[in-house]
């Protein structure tokens, strides 16, 4: 009887998983519906016309997926944020404030500071390409975007699973 559990029991899981899964929601969704399938989200950011559920797997995970409502409560946008291939056309420095950051990768794994910079050192995990990778953006005292830039997440290395 446990062998014919086993199957039923990872059947039902892996449906578990894809229903939570923020990339799989339907544009038109309701508030109520996304919050339904995917429970509730790590933050919620107020936005021009709507509002954002931010959707964190940080701080050891590599995906921040933020589903964007319109005035009406329903799901305009779904976007996995931790893409290498968009920071050059999202990360805007000069212009980003510490709010801009947060509400598109939310709270960093690590906050830190170094000697050659005056300001802190915000930084997230991500995958690029099946690659561990780090995404570190620098904020000004200010709270300014100064710059970011990208690297190997070499201590996972050294990590024993």
């Amino acid at each position: 009887m446990r062998r014919a559990l086993l199957p039923a029991l990872a059947a039902a899981l892996l449906i578990v998983g894809c229903a939570s899964e923020p990339t799989r929601l339907s544009l038109g969704t309701s508030r109520a519906d996304a919050l339904q399938q995917l429970g509730a989200p790590s933050a919620i950011y107020p936005l021009g016309s709507g509002e954002r559920l931010q959707y964190s797997r940080a701080p050891m995970g590599t995906e921040v997926n933020n589903v964007d409502l319109d005035a009406n409560g329903r799901v305009v946008s779904v976007r996995q944020e931790l893409d290498g291939s968009m920071f050059d056309r999202t990360i805007q420095p000069g212009i980003w404030r510490e709010a801009d950051v947060l509400r598109t990768y939310g709270r960093p794994f690590e906050i830190t500071r170094v000697g050659s910079f005056d300001g802190v050192i915000w930084t997230w995990r991500f995958k690029s390409m099946n690659a561990r990778r780090l995404l570190h953006i620098y904020l000004d005292p200010t709270g300014v975007v100064a710059r970011y830039h990208t690297a190997d997440d070499v201590m996972r290395d050294d990590v024993r699973w």
